[in-house]
Parts: C-alpha cells; structure tokens; sequence
C-alpha cells in the first residue's frame, strides 16, 4: 500500500476506481448499468438526477483482456503527464486538464454519441497530449515501435478494428477534447495573443498541498509555486549570484 500512495494522485484513483468497478462489474458483484452514462437518468426533472454517472462512466472496461489494457494505458501515458510534463508545473494543474476533458468528454460522447462509457476516450485525451509533449519519444504498442506522435491514431485503429466505427467515434472525442485543451491554454494565448482562463484555482491548489512559494516534486526536479501578486518578497539575503545585464559587448581583443 505505500506504494501505491506514492503514485500520482489522479491517475491512481481513475486507475483503481476503473479496476475496481469493472472487475466487480463483469464478476456479477454490482450492477454496472447503475453506472454507466444514460443521458436520460442525469439530465431529468421527472426524477432525481443521478449524476454520478457522469463520473462512474470513466470507471468501467470493457470485457476480457480490455479490464487489464485499458486501466495499463491509462496510468502509462496519464502518469507519465501527471509526473513529467511541464504543462501541469502547479499542484492540481494535472486534475483541472482531467476535469475538463472529461466534461467535454461526457458532453460529446454521451449526449450526442450515445456513447455509456468513457474510459477509451480519457485514454485517448491522455495519449494524446502525451504525444503532444513527447512527439519523437519511441513508444512500445504491442509488438510495434514507434514515434510518440502516432500513438492516438494507432490506439483508434485497434478500436476500430476490435470493436466498430461508432466505438472509434465516441473514443475519438477525447483526443477532440484534449486539442481544446491545448488550443486554448497554449494555442491561443502563445500565437493569438488570448488569454488562458483555464487556470488552477487556489483552493484546488491547496488540495493538492499547494501553496504560494511551495515546491512540487516532478519527474525532472522541482516546480516553484508562483508568489501571490499580494504577498511581500520574503526578507533576508538572497543566495546565489544575480543575474547580470548584458550589454551589446565587444569581440574579445578589442
């Protein structure tokens, strides 16, 4: 169990929780239709809305050797963001990208596709914005090997051609979700001048222990928490030397 509590927060309890559920699931143990997403149970007024499913649709595999792939590429590609990339540097940056997809996820998928499960499509957005980061990094895909930036479309192929068009579909909308993501946290305001409104909320941040100058442990070293623009500089001397100002200098000898 220590190890367990030593891996990344949010890819961990998605991982478990899809574990969990699906193998309770398909052993007959709980019902999984009280799980999965059926726009008419949650978007209701005749009755209470049962939005849990907007959330329990994530937890549930899909039969056979599904129970073990599809929680295995979650946490590969979902850690791998959550511990190394530079996109989620803050506490908590790493649950609100989730929040998002997912939201995006349920809306596209389950309202329009009809789709009663999420978890392919969460995969997806993870492996995407993964090959987004890592684009030349080889990856292993079954007994094939090869740049990072293929991965989505070959994880839409093997549904397509394991299950059918319309499984694709709905898992396609994650990799649609996680492009959103990016286009409007990195697209947008880097070349278009916009502005990111996607941004960690104090109190997530704190969830996560997360405070103005705390340090986040990362893959590659340590993320510097940004200063509250209120808080006053700390006191004391400063270690290290400062920074120099370059002028436009000469060539040496002259």
């Amino acid at each position: 169990m220590d190890v367990f509590w030593t891996l990344p927060p949010v890819t961990r309890t998605i991982t478990a929780a899809a574990v969990v559920v699906s193998a309770l699931g398909y052993a007959h143990i709980i019902d999984l239709m009280k799980f999965v997403f059926i726009p008419q149970y949650v978007f209701t007024t005749k009755m209470v809305p049962q939005v849990w499913r907007l959330v329990t649709g994530f937890f549930i595999t899909k039969k056979n050797m599904a129970i073990a792939l599809d929680p295995y590429f979650l946490y590969q590609y979902g850690s791998g963001l959550e511990r190394e990339s530079s996109r989620f540097s803050q506490p908590g940056d790493f649950l609100v990208y989730t929040a998002f997809v997912g939201s995006f996820i349920a809306v596209l998928a389950g309202y329009f596709l009809s789709a009663w499960t999420f978890l392919p499509a969460l995969t997806l957005a993870y492996a995407y914005t993964y090959a987004q980061d890592n684009p030349t990094r080889q990856v292993s895909f079954f007994i094939l090997t090869f740049d990072a930036k293929y991965l989505p479309f070959a994880l839409i192929f093997l549904t397509l051609i394991m299950e059918n068009a319309d499984a694709a579909l709905a898992q396609a909308t994650g990799l649609i979700a996680a492009h959103l993501y990016d286009f409007l946290t990195r697209i947008w305001p880097t070349f278009g001048g916009g502005t990111n409104y996607l941004t960690t909320p104090a109190t997530v941040k704190r969830w996560f222990g997360g405070g103005p100058g705390t340090q986040q442990a990362r893959g590659y070293g340590f993320a510097q928490a940004a200063r509250s623009p209120a808080e006053p500089p700390a006191a004391g001397r400063t270690t290290g030397a400062a920074v120099p100002q370059w002028g436009p200098g000469r060539r040496l000898g002259e």
